[in-house]
């Protein structure tokens, strides 16, 4: 069994609220969609709980939204759709048929016996926050056990009332509550903990609010009446809990996984010499020593090897850059270099592009869905589209493959030891065989046979005095 700070996971499901319409992000993409640092929101809150060892994690979604959010998380998830957003605890409700299938079937054992609940715009949370959640309850015996904070400005986030004593006995919503300033409050975080059989008990007695939504946050409530163990866990750095509703807030949340990000990989060996100016995504990896230098962008799900120097100005996206290799003023997407390999300023290595390892690129380079093979050089602009190039060739400036007739594309296949000639044009489909050569400003319709030099427009083989013939 999973255990974490005592906390027997198999006890345990999760559930991700995301069938909220965002209606304030102004957007046909939905709120929970939206990328930052380059990860959808919705899959900060399933790989958390995954990260945490919750093995059975519901996800809440909209009907409109369920096709776009099963894309993003797979079938790593349940899905159960909230038909009309009637508030989250409404939204919690519609699992309850699903988790509590055993308990109807008389298999009272098979059925998690505690809950944890939250939203799907909340990208901050760490799982020590969520860890600390979970015991506190599990140690209380708590019926709910709510994630709090302390805001200077608590804006439109739901406000924790507590009694003389302490004891939290209501959460008043910013969307029902009148009168409420925007002063240092303690405040919702939207995070919850249930005793799942009470959960179920009492949830159908909460009544809608005035706007016609039913709310999770009542049932804090219960705890006025005596009857509930409703207790808080306040967390240490309450920005952990801010949310997204509006492109500002989206803003303010990537502005400090971003610097979080960054401080991360510096702390674990990387150098970033200026990082306001550095972007990484969350789902980056960089090796020690690797140096990331200004204005230097990795996204998606790219690697940095160990010692490799990336920028200053450049642009990695979904890219596989291996050890000790440099990546100056350029741009890969989709792309690998293997160890050793360099390129820039200002190249452009696109979909599919594959340089092993040695590989020199110069400036104002294209290449596209094209293999370089060991130790080859292409010090000069030019483009290379469709193409596998052996080892050892020289690529002289200008030379161009030219992959498209306009109606398909075609491959050039340039041997070992090759040497092409400045402003060579390569008509696909061609191949130039090993050691073969080309004469400058020739173009090449026709395969160059291994060893022979082709010069000419069209070009020709022509005889040297060291061919062998």
């Amino acid at each position: 069994e999973f255990l974490l700070r005592g906390v027997l996971m198999s006890q345990w499901a999760g559930v991700v609220l995301a069938a909220g319409m965002g209606v304030r992000m102004k957007s046909r993409l939905p709120k929970v969609l939206h990328p930052v640092c380059g990860k959808e929101m919705v899959r900060y809150p399933v790989d958390l709980l995954q990260g945490l060892g919750v093995e059975r994690i519901l996800v809440v979604v909209s009907p409109t939204s369920r096709v776009e959010v099963e894309k993003a998380l797979g079938d790593k998830v349940e899905y159960v759709e909230q038909a009309t957003a009637n508030g989250t605890g409404d939204a919690v409700s519609q699992t309850a048929n699903r988790l509590m299938a055993n308990r109807l079937n008389g298999a009272e054992d098979d059925n998690p016996e505690h809950l944890i609940i939250l939203g799907a715009d909340s990208p901050l949370l760490e799982a020590e926050s969520l860890s600390r959640l979970m015991s506190t309850h599990l140690e209380k015996t708590s019926n709910m056990t709510i994630l709090t904070g302390d805001f200077d400005t608590p804006g439109d986030l739901g406000r924790v009332q507590r009694n003389g004593t302490g004891q939290v006995i209501g959460i008043v919503e910013a969307a029902t509550g009148e009168g409420l300033e925007d002063s240092p409050a303690e405040i919702n975080g939207g995070v919850y903990c249930f005793s799942a059989p009470w959960l179920w008990e009492h949830l159908p007695q909460v009544e809608a609010s005035p706007v016609g939504e039913v709310y999770l946050t009542a049932l804090a409530s219960m705890n006025s009446e005596g009857n509930a163990s409703i207790n808080a866990v306040k967390i240490a750095r309450a920005n952990d809990l801010q949310g997204v509703n509006n492109r500002v807030q989206l803003a303010q949340v990537e502005a400090e996984l971003r610097q979080r990000i960054n401080q991360r990989w510096m702390l674990d060996g990387v150098t970033i010499f200026d990082p306001a100016s550095v972007f990484i995504d969350a789902e980056v990896t960089i090796g020690q020593d690797a140096v990331i230098l200004p204005n230097t962008m990795l996204l998606g799900r790219t690697t940095v090897g160990e010692e490799s120097e990336i920028g200053p100005g450049s642009v990695l996206r979904d890219s596989s850059v291996g050890n000790r290799c440099r990546v100056t003023t350029s741009v890969l997407e989709d792309a690998v270099m293997e160890d050793g390999a360099n390129i820039g300023p200002f190249s452009h290595l696109r979909s599919g592009a594959y340089l092993e390892s040695g590989v020199h690129i110069g400036n104002f380079a294209e290449i596209k869905e094209s293999r370089l093979a060991v130790g080859s050089l292409m010090g000069h602009f030019g483009y290379i589209g469709d193409a596998s190039i052996g080892a050892n060739v020289n690529l002289g400036a200008g030379m161009v493959t030219c992959n498209y007739d306009g109606r398909e594309k075609h491959r050039t296949n340039i041997g070992a030891g090759v040497f092409i000639g400045c402003d060579t044009m390569l008509v696909a489909p061609v191949t130039v065989g090993d050691d073969a050569v080309t004469g400058a400003g020739s173009v090449i319709t026709e395969d160059v046979p291994q060893g022979r030099l082709a010069v000419g427009v069209p070009a020709r083989i022509v005889v040297r005095k060291s061919d062998n013939i």
